[in-house]
């Protein structure tokens, strides 16, 4: 992986004498009492890890853990008072006020929490706005908030003026305003934490649906636990201007880095974190569509299993087939391919198990998993989704039955 950014000993303390501070820090003290005895803040202190490129890297924390700070330092509007921000390899504290401003007109753009948009501008001219500063072409800046009005849902809202919009309508607008300049690095300090329920799961399917097509460097601010892993390929957690875990999803779950963590992630929604190929178990029977019934049955029994999926020289899935069918077309002299089953379901190995539910539900058989190719990669127990989470012990056991 490649990377993008790099958080280097990075801290923020808001005060008079910021670099006074550091020494209290070191030698223990707290947020707290830091600010009773010397009326500083500290909002950061000595932040150090690697975002890489076209990564959703989400920073997690509670109020006042120091989140919203930190993504401020990124472009920043928060200098570091300490540290280093290294973007594609050059230390942009370093940058005079020229070189800061292209950077953050051409490769930074930042979506707030409350939208931010111009009233008295209707959506197309909130969109262009970036582009109207950079000095682009009216033409040229029309072609560009068109394209990306679209590419947010809104095609056809482009004379509306902000107040005619929904909330979620208007975070739209402000994340196409923010695409309209075509940054590598997007910004997004809780976007959707003004949003209602619904419409924030909406929002949260539409920027994965927008990172899926264009892969931007994303950073992703939030206090929701689920929101975060959802979104996050890797996530931050901070407490107290403290980084204290960064790790996948799926790490921080299962290795959690302290109590504080432990207690964090307690309440997260499990089914809507892991993916099918996280509690499938890799198929040890398998039979090719060439091998003819004699091997499918015998693959069966020697397996203990009660069906088994046939499969092409490519490993795709052609399907599946049961013993009492195997059985049965001996008797009949029937080949293979007669008794082959098409009911089952395939899913993809990023389905979260959330989604796996309905599919299980209508499913005789175990859910074939497969990979990009669709190839399979292995396969899921109905009552594995529908219990919510296989645990590692039954994943790992080669005695299972389907």
């Amino acid at each position: 992986m490649e990377t993008k950014i790099k958080i280097d000993h990075v801290s923020k303390i808001f005060g008079p004498k910021p670099k006074s501070i550091i020494p209290m820090i070191k030698k223990g003290m707290s947020k707290s009492e830091i600010l009773e005895q010397t009326g500083h803040t500290v909002g950061v202190y000595n932040a150090s890890f690697e975002i890489n490129k076209g990564e959703v890297f989400v920073i997690m924390g509670l109020s006042g853990s120091g989140k919203s700070t930190l993504i401020r330092c990124f472009n920043l509007l928060n200098k570091p008072t300490n540290g280093s921000i290294y973007i594609d390899g050059e230390d942009i504290v370093q940058y005079k006020k020229q070189e800061l401003k292209t950077v953050r007109q051409e490769k930074i753009a930042m979506v707030f929490q409350h939208f931010g948009l111009f009233s008295h501008r209707t959506i197309l001219a909130n969109v262009e706005y970036g582009l109207e500063i950079r000095g682009i072409s009216k033409e040229e800046r029309h072609a560009i908030a068109l394209r990306n009005i679209e590419l947010v849902g809104l095609k056809g809202y482009e004379d509306k003026f902000p107040d005619e919009l929904s909330g979620g309508m208007q975070q739209r607008v402000g994340l196409a305003r923010a695409l309209a300049n075509d940054p590598d690095i997007l910004l997004m300090d809780e976007p959707f934490s003004a949003l209602d329920p619904l419409i924030r799961r909406e929002m949260q399917l539409e920027l994965l649906d927008i990172q899926n097509r264009l892969q931007k460097t994303i950073i992703f601010i939030t206090h929701d636990v689920n929101e975060a892993f959802k979104l996050g390929d890797r996530v931050a957690v901070m407490k107290d201007g403290h980084v204290v875990q960064v790790g996948t999803p799926e790490e921080i779950i299962e290795e959690p880095a302290n109590d504080y963590i432990s207690e964090f992630i307690k309440d997260i929604d499990r089914s809507k974190v892991f993916q099918a190929e996280h509690i499938m178990i890799k198929p040890n029977a398998l039979v090719s569509i060439k091998d003819g019934l004699n091997v499918a049955k015998k693959e069966m029994e020697e397996n203990g299993i009660s069906s088994v999926f046939v499969v092409d020289r490519g490993r795709r899935v052609k399907g599946i087939v049961t013993i009492d069918d195997a059985i049965q077309a001996k008797q009949d002299k029937k080949s293979l391919e007669d008794i082959l089953r098409d009911d089952f379901v395939i899913v993809k190995k990023d389905e979260y198990i959330n989604d796996l539910i309905p599919k299980a539900l209508e499913s005789k058989y175990p859910l074939a998993v497969v990979d990009d190719e669709e190839k399979l990669i292995g396969f899921i127990l109905r009552v594995h989704v529908l219990s919510g989470l296989v645990s590692e012990d039954v994943v790992e056991s080669d005695e299972y039955y389907y």
